[in-house]
């Protein structure tokens, strides 16, 4: 059976915490606007900007609204979702697994926290740990789906707003996580600058939103002809636009190497044979120099990578995100029950200021 059928008459929500959760958000929304569904959002915390809302995007403000409209499933780019919203809740994850540990040393992306019905993962790696967890824990379910995020890496558009046709020089974008300790902001500053002087490549550099104002301002006062910084809720069109990534360990490199295009890594918490990773910052411009020449070894290892992390390159994830949420309604699959998690519902029912029961 095509459970996208079922979308018809259906209601689905968005819940957002973040700007960036509008893109992985999206393609989803028109797979259910094309199938005959309704779509609201809810914007919750002050990190996101309700300004990004298009004109057409409905908006449900608060919880009772919420209860009032009882969507049939809400998809959430999150670790975390209230359990006491009505239908089912989606997680879509909000990133790739970047191998970053929690304060006990334990992987954040491979946890389940007893918010969620379905995961919906993004390739073998992430689903096979999930798989493991769904047969411990019994209370969600998991389907392999693809991440919507990166549906229009693979639309076939190649212009974006970044593009220059006028400018046939090879194009960087520099990337950032945001922590002191992982990030190559504040370690690479001189020989970003030096590559903005020299003018050898077109440079488009994008920070994690929660960058320190400081360095953000340091290296937006590099702007020039070379170089570009450019603050966005939409990395899709970036990555796009350029033909090497240089990067730390932030989860964007995974969304970059996706096209099959090198990521060199300045000190990467995970080195391996899919990356260039260097640790002296005096080497980055030679393993750059490598990576333009998109070496045959490389591109292979990066491709067996890619069929690990996220094999789909239709374009098509949002739809079966789509289809495997209509195949959980429909399936009235008789679940565990979730844990209580009493004080993390507690913590998230403050958060909101819903005491209703």
């Amino acid at each position: 059976m095509n459970y996208l059928t079922a979308t018809k008459n259906k209601k689905y929500l968005m819940y957002i915490s973040q700007n960036y959760s509008y893109a992985i958000l999206r393609p989803i929304q028109a797979a259910i606007l094309a199938n005959g569904g309704e779509v609201r959002w809810f914007l919750q915390g002050v990190a996101v900007n309700p300004n990004f809302l298009k004109k057409e995007e409905k908006r449900l403000n608060t919880i009772e609204d919420i209860h009032e409209w009882k969507p049939d499933a809400t998809f959430a780019p999150a670790n975390l979702i209230p359990t006491f919203f009505p239908g089912i809740k989606v997680g879509v994850f909000h990133g790739f697994d970047a191998g970053k540990l929690d304060k006990k040393g334990n992987n954040d992306h491979l946890k389940a926290r007893g918010c969620f019905d379905l995961y919906c993962t993004q390739g073998p790696n992430t689903t096979i740990p999930f798989k493991a967890l769904q047969r411990k824990l019994g209370y969600f379910k998991v389907t392999e789906t693809g991440w919507p995020a990166l549906d229009r890496l693979f639309d076939g558009i190649t212009e974006t707003p970044y593009t220059n046709k006028s400018d046939t020089r090879p194009t960087l974008l520099i990337c950032s996580t945001f922590s002191k300790r992982l990030s190559l902001a504040p370690k690479l500053y001189e020989q970003i600058k030096h590559f903005s002087e020299t003018g050898k490549w077109r440079i488009l550099m994008q920070f994690h939103p929660k960058m320190p104002t400081e360095l953000v301002s340091k290296y937006k006062a590099l702007s020039n002809q070379n170089l570009t910084f450019i603050e966005t809720d939409d990395v899709v069109p970036l990555l796009k636009s350029a033909d090497v990534m240089l990067c730390d360990t932030s989860s964007v490199l995974l969304m970059f190497l996706v096209q099959r295009k090198p990521v060199v890594t300045f000190c990467n918490n995970a080195p391996a044979e899919h990356l260039l990773n260097v640790t002296d910052p005096n080497k980055v411009e030679e393993a750059l120099e490598q990576a333009f020449t998109y070496p045959k070894t490389l591109m292979k290892n990066i491709e067996s990578y890619c069929q690990e992390l996220h094999p789909y390159t239709d374009g098509q994830s949002s739809q079966r995100v789509l289809n495997a949420a209509n195949e959980f309604l429909q399936s009235n699959e008789k679940l565990k029950p979730k844990p209580l998690n009493v004080i993390r519902n507690f913590k998230m029912r403050k958060k909101l200021n819903y005491w209703k029961w």
